[in-house]
C-alpha cells in the first residue's frame, strides 16, 4: 500500500518536473540560438584570446556558451520526455533509459560547477594580469582596420562592452595607455599636455562606423565628459559573474530535484515490473 502510494506520488513528481523540465530546456536551446545570434564579434574575440584561463582561451570560450546552451537543451528536452512519457504511462524501458540519463547529467553537473568554481579562481588571479599585458604589448592605435589584429580587437572591446583600458580610467595621468605601443613608439599620438589621451573608441555616444570622426575631443584629449570610465577587466568580470551566479545556482537546485527523479523512475519501475 506504502509503495503504491509512493508510486502514484513518483508518477506525479515525475510528470510535473519533467514538464518544467521540458520548458526549461526548451528555454536553454532558444537562449543558445539567441546567444549564438548575438555571441561576441570575431572582431573582439582575438583580444580575449590572448588571455587563458585555466589553459581555455577567453574568447573561444565565451563564443563556445552558446553551443553548450544548444546541446544541453536539446539534451534536457529528450530527457524530460522520456520521463514525462515513462512516468505518465509507466513504459519501463523509458523509465530505465530516463534514469540512467539523469544520473549522467547529474555526474555532468557536479564536475561542470566544480570546473566553474577552478575557473573562476584562476580568473581573479591571472585574467587582469594578462588584459593588461595584452594591452601594454599589442594595443598600437585606435582604428578597427590596422594589421594588427589584437589592437583592432580591443577597440571593438571598448565600443562593445562600453569599458576603456583594463582598470578603470580616471583622468589623464590616471589611465592605461602610457606604456602602450599606441604611445612609447609615437608619444606625439598619444600625449597631451598634462598627460595621456584615450582612444576615441573609449568615448560615449558614438558606434564602430562613427567614431573617429565624431568622438568629442574633450572625451579622448583632455579625458573629461562623457566616456567609458570602467576599465574592461571590471566589465568582462561582471558579464562571467552574472552568468556563472545563475549557473551555479540553477545547477544546484535542479541537481537536488535529479536526485529525487532517479529515485522516483526507480519506485515506478519496479511498480510497474510487480502489476
Amino acid at each position: 500500500m506504502a509503495q503504491g502510494g509512493c508510486s502514484k506520488f513518483g508518477k506525479v513528481f515525475l510528470v510535473i518536473i519533467n514538464l518544467v523540465f521540458l520548458v526549461l530546456g526548451l528555454g536553454l536551446l532558444i537562449a543558445g540560438v539567441l546567444v549564438k545570434i548575438n555571441a561576441l564579434s570575431s572582431d573582439v574575440t582575438p583580444a580575449l584570446n590572448s588571455v587563458e584561463v585555466a589553459g581555455y582561451k577567453l574568447g573561444d570560450l565565451a563564443n563556445n556558451l552558446s553551443i553548450v546552451f544548444i546541446v544541453i537543451g536539446a539534451f534536457i528536452v529528450l530527457v524530460s520526455g522520456l520521463g514525462l512519457i515513462g512516468g505518465c504511462c509507466e513504459v519501463r524501458w523509458m523509465l530505465v533509459v530516463y534514469a540512467i540519463l539523469v544520473l549522467i547529467l547529474l555526474i555532468m553537473k557536479i564536475a561542470a560547477v566544480a570546473l566553474w568554481f577552478k575557473m573562476r579562481t584562476d580568473f581573479e588571479e591571472t585574467v587582469k594580469e594578462e588584459l593588461f599585458k595584452s594591452l601594454n604589448d599589442e594595443y598600437e592605435n585606435d582604428f578597427l582596420n590596422s594589421t594588427n589584429p589584437i589592437s583592432n580587437a580591443w577597440n571593438y572591446a571598448f565600443l562593445t562592452f562600453d569599458c576603456c583600458g583594463v582598470n578603470p580610467v580616471m583622468n589623464k595621468t590616471d589611465n592605461d595607455f602610457t606604456a602602450t605601443p599606441w604611445c612609447t613608439k609615437d608619444p606625439g599620438t598619444c600625449y597631451q599636455m598634462g598627460g595621456t589621451m584615450i582612444p576615441r573608441s573609449c568615448c560615449t555616444g558614438v558606434d564602430q562606423s562613427n567614431y573617429i570622426a565624431n568622438a568629442n575631443p574633450e572625451c579622448y584629449r583632455d579625458v573629461k565628459g562623457k566616456y567609458n570610465e570602467m576599465g574592461c577587466y571590471d566589465a568582462v568580470k561582471d558579464l562571467i559573474s552574472t552568468y556563472g551566479n545563475v549557473f551555479i545556482a540553477i545547477s544546484i537546485v535542479v541537481m537536488v530535484v535529479e536526485v529525487f527523479a532517479v529515485l522516483f523512475a526507480i519506485i515506478i519501475c519496479r511498480q510497474a515490473g510487480s502489476d
